[in-house]
């Protein structure tokens, strides 16, 4: 990640390996980044990831709007390229600022992060989008691991919590276990935030959804012991065919970390197994026999496509893969 970082954020995209400087900065990617620092630093302590989280984390704060709400897009001049950013970029700086809240890193960060959090969350109760509401799932999962004794967020997970179960009990049918019509990206976050939902609420409904979901998408992305996320060619639609390309990292990691996660919560060991499988998709189990993950640069290609390898290393590719895997040092040591 260093090597696409400047002093304002992290580039969104690179052509081959070096950053383009062109397509400027998103919220989604930095506070991805600032993730993956927060757990690194768990892991091991360094200086210099604490620098990377400094410049990410004062991006989250310098693109939050007066009302709470983010923009997602920064020219290289420093301009905001949009009115108002996605409820995804929300969700995902609501998800970024609870682990840094959780962190170890120092009370400036944390008070800075929590401002932040505050600020965006009343904007995630009106939204439509599913996969907002997992996102401030995750994200209030740590702020509460970190708070534990502040009721008002538990009533949060409990409330967006409900409002996923209502989304999937309209969207499922007997054949079709899911929130949406159609299969998309980051799909795995909506079981992970309901397995996630579960060790605060306890419900067993939310472990029912959190399994079935789960094992819905597993089915739909095994082939004989060998990964094959679905491609962003049109998407999975529901009574559709699965396109095999464009793979992306992203949607790997999501599998990997939520196969973990519901591992710790039901101690099966087969999630542990799946979530090692899933993962050397970056090392060339997968459909091309190419590893994705560049050795001699230490970052991810931009997935897959029907010729091969995407030879961009873009931010997204490699900040999921580094989300898996250290989600995967983490909790198999």
């Amino acid at each position: 990640m260093i090597s696409i970082t400047d002093e304002t954020g992290i580039f969104q995209h690179a052509k081959f390996a070096t950053p383009s400087r062109k397509e400027g900065y998103t919220t989604d990617d930095n506070a991805r980044a600032l993730i993956v620092c927060t757990k690194h630093n768990k892991l091991n302590k360094n200086p210099e990831i604490t620098k990377l989280a400094d410049v990410y984390l004062s991006f989250l704060y310098h693109m939050q709007m007066k009302d709470g709400r983010l923009h997602n897009f920064m020219g290289y001049d420093r301009q905001f390229l949009d009115e108002v950013g996605s409820d995804d970029s929300l969700g995902r700086a609501l998800w970024a600022s609870g682990n840094v809240i959780n962190s170890n890193f120092d009370k400036e960060k944390k008070l800075l992060a929590k401002e932040i959090f505050d600020k965006a969350l009343p904007h995630v109760l009106n939204s439509t989008s599913p996969r907002t509401k997992a996102f401030t799932i995750l994200g209030l999962n740590q702020y509460q691991n970190a708070n534990p004794k502040d009721p008002n967020l538990s009533q949060r997970i409990k409330e967006l919590t409900n409002q996923l179960l209502k989304i999937y009990k309209k969207k499922s049918s007997t054949n079709w276990h899911w929130f949406e019509t159609k299969l998309t990206y980051c799909n795995a976050k909506l079981p992970q935030a309901m397995f996630e939902s579960y060790l605060h609420i306890r419900d067993e409904t939310n472990l029912q959804v959190a399994k079935e979901s789960f094992n819905f998408i597993l089915k739909a992305q095994m082939n004989k012991n060998i990964f094959e996320p679905i491609g962003n060619n049109g998407w999975y639609k529901k009574d559709g065919k699965k396109p095999l390309y464009d793979q992306q990292s992203v949607e790997a990691s999501c599998m990997v970390t939520t196969a973990l996660t519901a591992f710790q919560i039901t101690q099966n060991i087969q999630f542990k197994t799946i979530a090692q499988t899933i993962f050397e998709w970056y090392l060339g189990t997968n459909t091309n026999s190419l590893n994705i993950y560049d050795t001699n640069t230490g970052a991810c290609y931009d997935g897959l496509t029907p010729k091969g390898l995407n030879l961009n290393q873009g931010a997204e590719s490699t900040i999921t893969y580094l989300l898996a895997r250290l989600n995967l040092e983490t909790i198999i040591k």
